[in-house]
């Protein structure tokens, strides 16, 4: 396959891949919410977010064509542990802080500080 025809056919299944979720939003807009599920939509837009990173991977940067040594898919794997590390602890910290936001000890109701024992 020469470079032109890799990069057209990773332009159209590009395209194709961006309109997929779109059309599954589109349907759940139309069917007030109910069909499809908020299962379904979240599975259809990772799946077509993972398809769409291999589409990139492969027809516009070449990774399956690169002889010995792979440094190129080195460093992704180096970039996918560090995203993955970043995602992963700003979850974290975000589901930390619904948890502990929704405790019996907030120190703030409606915005005034309110004392927490008695010599406050």
């Amino acid at each position: 396959m020469t470079r032109l025809t890799s990069y057209i056919v990773g332009f159209v299944f590009s395209i194709v891949l961006t309109f997929v979720p779109v059309s599954v939003l589109w349907m759940h807009e139309a069917a007030d919410h109910q069909y499809p599920s908020h299962g379904v939509m979240f599975g259809t837009f990772v799946l077509a977010a993972l398809l769409q990173l291999i589409v990139q991977l492969y027809f516009f940067l070449h990774l399956g064509e690169e002889r010995k040594p792979r440094y190129n898919l080195q460093a992704l794997a180096f970039a996918l542990i560090i995203v993955v590390i970043l995602v992963g602890g700003t979850l974290w910290i975000m589901q930390e802080l619904k948890v502990r936001g929704h405790s019996e000890h907030q120190p703030f109701i409606n915005g005034v500080v309110t004392p927490q024992n008695s010599n406050d």
